[in-house]
């Protein structure tokens, strides 16, 4: 019982640490689900949301243990893997930018509750979209989880990494919940309140405060994806770490994230026009 104390004591200190180093990771990736998370008509938005939830689980279950066996038999594989899922994130978030400057679409109305072929595609794309991005989020959440507790036994790592990266995805995944399901409670406050009054007023309130915040957390998550990666790129580069060292982190890291993203974008245009075959 002493030796289960002491653990449990371990591991709730070494949580504590590991889960203020990922505060910041999980902003971010709060900010880039919950934008991903939204866009679908209100039957749809829990069941979308828990498919995602359910693939955020099972990547963390893929990544635990590839990554404590990488940190003990090969430790460089887990900076390769991080740096190439930054390339990804870099990616996506210049592309966004892109996507937003030089060529927008107009957006596939979903009018009806059964949805139809083009609602369902683009609700499995972005199904798909945000459980590959959470994977490499949840790369970083978990090695950075891994970092605070690199000289503790095998049986803490295990346990607080586990329980980080629980609590990163009922977090995040629950908070998300809540937005997306905000208009929806201030309808209810306005029929309970018959329409009248306060309460009436704050419902009115979260239902027009809701377009604002999807704006705004497709804004956010852009910048946090360009964040994340730059971040990325600087932390396992001694070269870039050291480099600029009059600039503010914030700028350097998103200036890196967006560089890199555009380099990437304009590298894959470039294989696709190589690979299209011309037109017969």
């Amino acid at each position: 019982m002493d030796d289960i104390a002491a653990l449990m004591d371990d591991v709730a200190t070494m949580g504590k640490l590991a889960t203020k180093k990922t505060a910041g990771i999980l902003g971010d990736d709060l900010a880039v689900n919950a934008e991903k998370a939204t866009g679908f008509v209100a039957s749809r938005e829990i069941p979308v949301l828990w498919a995602i939830t359910k693939g955020s689980l099972i990547n963390k279950v893929i990544i635990i243990p590839i990554a404590l066996l990488l940190n003990f038999f090969f430790p460089f594989a887990i900076k390769v893997i991080l740096v190439l899922g930054g390339l990804y994130l870099a990616y996506e978030g210049a592309e966004k930018i892109v996507e937003f400057l030089f060529h927008r679409h107009p957006k596939v109305k979903q009018n009806d509750e059964s949805g139809g072929t083009d609602a369902a595609v683009m609700e499995k794309a972005k199904v798909k979209a945000a459980v590959t991005t959470d994977f490499i989020l949840s790369i970083e959440i978990v090695i950075i989880a891994l970092g605070t507790v690199m000289d503790k036994e095998l049986m803490i790592q295990i346990v607080v990494v586990s329980v980080v990266a629980l609590l990163a995805t009922v977090g995040v995944y629950g908070i998300v919940a809540l937005i997306v399901r905000m208009d929806d409670f201030g309808w209810m406050l306005k029929r309970r309140s018959n329409n009248k009054g306060i309460i009436a007023k704050l419902g009115q309130g979260l239902i027009n405060l809701l377009p604002w915040i999807i704006k705004a957390l497709g804004v956010i998550g852009t910048i946090a994806l360009l964040l994340v990666a730059g971040g990325i790129f600087v932390h396992n580069s001694e070269f870039l770490h050291h480099s600029l060292p009059f600039v503010p982190s914030f700028i350097k890291e998103i200036s890196m994230g967006l560089a890199a993203g555009l380099l990437v974008v304009g590298a894959v245009l470039i294989i696709k026009k190589i690979m299209r075959k011309p037109v017969e």
